[in-house]
């Protein structure tokens, strides 16, 4: 067996959700949850978004704007299908047998209760890293003249703001607990496109590490809103905060295609832009055990044929794979 490739981009992104990880392939996702019982549940279902079928989600920029919509609302309903088997176990001794809430099929309290928690999240997203870099800055203009530093210092505050926010929740259990399902997910990706069989053993040796992450999107998000405010600039102040919120989906679509060129490619300018996201992974990940990665592997082989994979980019026999 030769291979041909190493760190050849798969296709397939998740999410960690609570106690369990959700894989994404296409339109096809998967959610593996272990249960309080110890078994994994595996949900299956398909996630068509707001673009199936137009012809925008293949327009650079744009893409982005609709894609980080849909992994808000995928990651929510992901998250609640996770906790509804913890919910279940807190119920009465006589409702122990009641099934849990499934995935497929949301009625229409569910999603109205996904569409509050979306709108909630994108509200206090806004007031914590918009509003209160802008309104922390402005505490310094008596003695900073220069607009440049200005700009400068709201990118440095908001990136702070960012970090001790990470750290804070780390603080909680279940957050530490997500943030190894996290790495387990992040294994799962790095094993299989390093030309690795996904095994336990092999997904445990693995990154937990990787330039498609969330937590290295945000990273961009923060670096395009400094460059872009630092040139794009009104004199009110209301004007100022307006702006910031209006130039939202642009940094999303720019830093959307930062991420993607990220995961596709090992150019030395990509790596270096890829690097503080990357290092700020040592925060939003921790080393999982292997009970998580076993439920991180059934949520990829719940979507992805990974020995497929292997055999047609990393030239694999099927005597190599079992």
């Amino acid at each position: 067996m030769k291979r041909k490739k190493c760190n050849l981009y798969s296709g397939i992104g998740g999410q960690a959700v609570l106690e369990g990880v959700m894989m994404k392939n296409g339109e096809r996702y998967a959610v593996a949850v272990r249960k309080p019982d110890g078994e994994i549940e595996v949900e299956i279902e398909n996630y068509q978004g707001f673009l199936h079928g137009k012809k925008l989600k293949d327009i650079p920029f744009i893409r982005g704007v609709f894609n980080f919509i849909d992994s808000l609302r995928l990651g929510t309903k992901c998250l609640n299908f996770s906790a509804s088997f913890y919910e279940e176990k807190e119920e009465k001794e006589e409702d122990a047998d009641k099934p849990v809430c499934s995935a497929k099929g949301p009625g229409k309290g569910e999603k109205m209760l996904m569409l509050f928690s979306t709108v909630l999240a994108i509200a206090l997203a806004l007031g914590l890293f918009i509003a209160l870099p802008y309104y922390l800055t402005s505490l310094f203009e008596e003695y900073i003249l220069n607009d440049s530093l200005m700009v400068i210092l709201e990118g440095a505050i908001r990136i702070a703001i960012f970090v001790v926010y990470i750290l804070a929740i780390t603080l909680m259990k279940d957050i530490r607990r997500l943030y190894m399902y996290h790495g387990a997910e992040h294994k799962c990706i790095n094993c299989i496109e390093q030309g690795k069989p996904l095994t336990v053993s092999n997904v445990m040796r693995s990154s937990r590490m990787h330039r498609r992450c969330g937590t290295s999107f945000m990273f961009f998000v923060l670096f395009v809103s400094i460059i872009l405010f630092f040139f794009i600039r009104v004199d009110h102040m209301g004007y100022r905060l307006l702006l910031r919120i209006l130039l939202i989906p642009i940094i999303a679509g720019i830093s959307y295609e930062l991420i993607r060129l990220a995961g596709r490619t090992d150019n030395f300018v990509v790596k270096i832009l890829s690097a503080p996201g990357m290092l700020l992974q040592r925060l939003t990940t921790k080393e999982p055990r292997q009970d998580m990665v076993e439920v991180a592997i059934k949520s990829v082989e719940a979507v992805f044929d990974w020995k497929e994979f292997l055999k047609e980019n990393f030239d694999y026999q099927d005597e190599d794979l079992t």
